[in-house]
């Protein structure tokens, strides 16, 4: 069967929506480091949708910083993808252009520094995840002990991380007279802007401080906040998409109806005008906070109680009424502890959370959502509890959540089935757990861990006996009984 590509695109059938612009003259104002498949169905688009309004300033030339699947996805479709948007209900497909480019960095550093420093770029957009800002997680500092970061440190002549790619770039860029691009984190992480840009002048400081303090006079990194469940693409669905439109896609995405972008107004620099799906604002925090805390934190219990019950996908965990309930009461706990803007309902968001995680036609796995737990945990449940507990609340739902990510180190399920456990910290926290086998050596062991857990908890007494009698249960009884049990007021 045929693969997509400028050359075949007309195969395509005529329901299928294609760019209203003409790719040919599109410049590219925008280079995104990590293309993979969430940049592909959030910021891709929202670019595809500003190119289609007339603006030909915003194409995006993108970089893989690991392995050359994407390029290999992406670059024999001449960087055409289809994106399919589901409801559940009905699927609509629309082919997006705005990726111009893919370049491999490990193959080809000098490549990516010269897209970063072209005069045309004006915005650098990244999804790296939470490790890729190479920050050390209790201090906020730079991580000089990452085998990348020290290579940096002595040289920028061949960059490899995200932090020495934009400090290269940005050197050029300042020695060539051309001002700097505004650099957007759109990784869920807090305060996203501040940790890339303290990243970025660090690494600076230690080659050149006139350089540093000209980034941090000149420069942009604004926080922001990003939100579209982007579930992983198999290969039954490119073969389902090949079946259906008769052309083969290895770069297709599939994601859900909503979207947004939060974005800071803070730029150095040109910008666009963004389509309603983009948000500017003073403020990013009270924005992201209830995303973490709300949809991201249900995620996150969901996957690793879930996962722990053998259930594969969200929206068939919450087929069962006792996970619905608990939810339910985390949110009622997670909501407390927010401060939401004006423009935002909460109860009316929370409703919208809810038909979202139904979305069978996602298939998100659990076992996705779990990944890289120790980088997720912090912001997406724990911050609720410091804040419940600093008010001398309980948090029953919130605590059952966080024993179930300590239960998921075991690496295995409640039927017995092994899974991995894919985290950053994975090694460091099987020696921790390891060395303690009861549930209250484990929960000892991570209170005093302040990689990931808050000092407030640690030395919480009640916290501690809430999670280890949570954990007690999980081990004992196993999640959908310790769900059933706090949703029945059985539970801590």
């Amino acid at each position: 069967m045929t693969r997509l590509s400028s050359r075949t695109v007309e195969e395509l059938r005529s329901e299928v929506r294609q760019p209203a612009y003409d790719r040919s003259k599109v410049t590219a104002g925008v280079v995104h480091l990590g293309v993979g498949a969430f940049h592909r169905a959030h910021q891709a688009v929202v670019f595809d949708d500003i190119l289609a309004a007339g603006d030909l300033r915003w194409g995006i030339r993108a970089a893989s910083l690991r392995t050359a699947d994407v390029h290999d996805q992406m670059m024999p479709q001449d960087g055409l993808y289809h994106l399919l948007v589901s409801d559940g209900a009905t699927t609509a497909s629309q082919l997006i252009g705005s990726i111009l480019d893919v370049q491999v960095a490990p193959k080809n550093p000098a490549a990516i520094v010269a897209m970063l420093a072209s005069v045309d770029t004006h915005i650098v957009t990244l999804t790296v995840t939470e490790k890729g800002y190479k920050l050390d997680p209790v201090s906020g500092a730079l991580l000089k002990t990452d085998p990348q970061i020290a290579h940096e440190l002595n040289s920028l002549s061949h960059p490899c991380s995200a932090p020495g790619f934009l400090v290269a770039a940005l050197a050029e860029r300042r020695r060539k007279g051309i001002k700097p691009f505004t650099a957007i984190s759109c990784d869920n992480i807090p305060s996203n802007g501040r940790r890339l840009q303290r990243a970025v002048i660090e690494l600076a400081q230690a080659h050149d401080s006139l350089l540093a303090r000209w980034i941090d006079e000149e420069g942009a990194f604004p926080d922001t906040m990003v939100d579209r469940i982007v579930p992983a693409t198999i290969p039954q669905d490119i073969a389902a998409f090949a079946s259906e439109y008769g052309l083969i896609d290895q770069a297709m995405v599939k994601t859900e109806p909503f979207t947004q972008w939060v974005i800071e107004d803070r730029f150095c620099g040109p910008r666009p005008t963004f389509p309603a799906s983009v948000h500017l604002t003073s403020s990013v925090a009270p924005w992201e906070d209830a995303k973490l805390r709300l949809l991201n934190g249900a995620h996150s219990a969901i996957a690793y109680l879930g996962g722990l019950a053998g259930i594969a996908h969200v929206h068939e965990t919450l087929s069962h009424s006792e996970f619905r309930i608990y939810v339910q009461q985390l949110w009622d706990e997670a909501e407390t502890t927010l401060s939401p803007p004006a423009e935002l309902d909460v109860a009316t968001y929370r409703r919208a959370l809810m038909a979202r995680f139904d979305n069978s036609s996602l298939m998100h796995r659990t076992h996705q959502i779990a990944m890289d737990g120790s980088q997720k945990l912090p912001q997406r449940l724990l911050q609720s509890l410091v804040s419940r507990r600093s008010a001398g609340l309980p948090a029953p739902a919130l605590t059952l959540g966080v024993a179930a990510w300590i239960r998921w180190h075991a690496g295995k399920d409640d039927l017995g089935r092994p899974h991995l456990v894919d985290d950053p910290l994975a090694s460091e926290l099987n020696v921790l757990f390891q060395t303690r086998t009861d549930p209250a050596g484990k929960v000892a062991a991570i209170l005093n861990y302040p990689a990931i857990m808050p000092a407030l908890l640690r030395d919480d007494p009640i916290f501690a006996d809430a999670l280890t009698s949570q954990l007690i249960n999980l081990e004992t009884e196993g999640a959908m009984a310790s769900v059933r049990a706090l949703t029945q007021g059985r539970g801590s």
